[in-house]
């Protein structure tokens, strides 16, 4: 019989890009996801014929007691969190609701129904935060700089006390930013490749962005959610920084988006103090060196493609 995962968050960018992998391995996809009318599916749209969608919610423990005892997974990849970090800082009860409590009710559920549960939990870079060394490893301490950031370190070390506590094969993949086409028009990278389209179209004259010198260790999400199967396919559990090991800053990003399309940057990037975080992390870089070794993984996707990828999927979106 094929496998079968469940996959929370699957509407997500990163939901979306697992339950394509996950079908090509075979596997039997179900999606949680919340009762909402206004659910938006289009970054599953393509595969919505091929997968289950069931209803279930993060703050509410008994409805994922229901999915899990009527998918009755194998896998299950817990994805799902208010994962925008300017939001965070506005919504910092929620964000502690959905990202870090809604972990504890999804380990629980699993242990209630079925200890023999895989489960991987999608922990962040920004626990780092405020960092301690360079590059960042599993062993590096976390000083998180905002509600999202403090949201995840609950949820990862929640997930080591029920692997401990309880014998769960339970992982954590920290992963460092990754993108794709499928990112949300809210987070940065998106937010200039989909300028620079604008742009280039003849929609937009500018856009207004933060810290231009803030630098990211950025890779392809699609290339990422190999590394979550990887880790559920090992015989122990055990939590794996996923990072391509390079950085690059803001002003990088926008220099290779609207180089894309033939423009200078500078004549079109606003840098506007309203999109300045209360707490700025500077640079992130991730040691993926655990990761490689163990797991066999490493990146495919470089900066450069990235982004170009990205600009020619929005000038695509917009031709349309």
């Amino acid at each position: 019989m094929a496998r079968r995962a469940l996959i929370t968050g699957v509407t997500g960018q990163d939901g979306s890009y697992l339950a394509e992998f996950l079908l090509d391995k075979g596997y039997e996809v179900f999606g949680m996801v919340r009762r909402s009318s206004t659910v938006t599916f289009e970054r599953v749209a393509h595969i919505q014929d091929r997968i289950t969608l069931v209803p279930g919610e993060m703050t509410d423990e008994v409805s994922i007691i229901n999915v899990l005892r009527d998918c009755k997974p194998d896998e299950l990849y817990n994805l799902a969190a208010q994962s925008f970090v300017q939001t965070s800082f506005t919504q910092p009860v929620f964000t502690g609701e959905a990202t870090a409590l809604g972990v504890t009710r999804v380990l629980d559920a699993i242990r209630i129904v079925n200890p023999e549960v895989r489960f991987y939990q999608a922990s962040s870079s920004e626990m780092f935060g405020k960092v301690h060394e360079s590059p960042q490893n599993e062993l590096t301490p976390f000083h998180p700089r905002s509600p999202y950031g403090v949201a995840k370190v609950y949820g990862h070390w929640i997930t080591v006390n029920y692997r401990e506590s309880y014998g769960l094969h339970a992982s954590s993949g920290i992963l460092f930013n990754h993108e794709s086409p499928r990112r949300g028009l809210e987070f940065v990278t998106r937010k200039v490749t989909n300028a620079a389209a604008r742009v280039a179209v003849g929609l937009e004259r500018e856009v207004r962005l933060g810290n231009l010198e803030a630098q990211r260790d950025w890779g392809f999400a699609g290339d990422y959610v190999r590394a979550m199967w990887l880790m559920l396919q090992q015989d122990q559990p055990d939590d794996f920084v996923v990072a391509t090991g390079v950085t690059h800053s803001v002003r990088e990003l926008c220099e290779v988006a609207f180089g894309r399309v033939g423009l200078h940057w500078e004549d079109h990037v606003v840098v506007d103090e309203k999109f300045l975080r209360p707490a700025e992390v500077d640079v992130l870089v991730g040691d993926a060196t655990k990761a490689r070794t163990t797991l066999g993984w490493k990146p495919e996707v470089a900066f450069a493609e990235l982004v170009e990828m990205m600009v020619d999927a929005d000038l695509a979106t917009l031709r349309r």
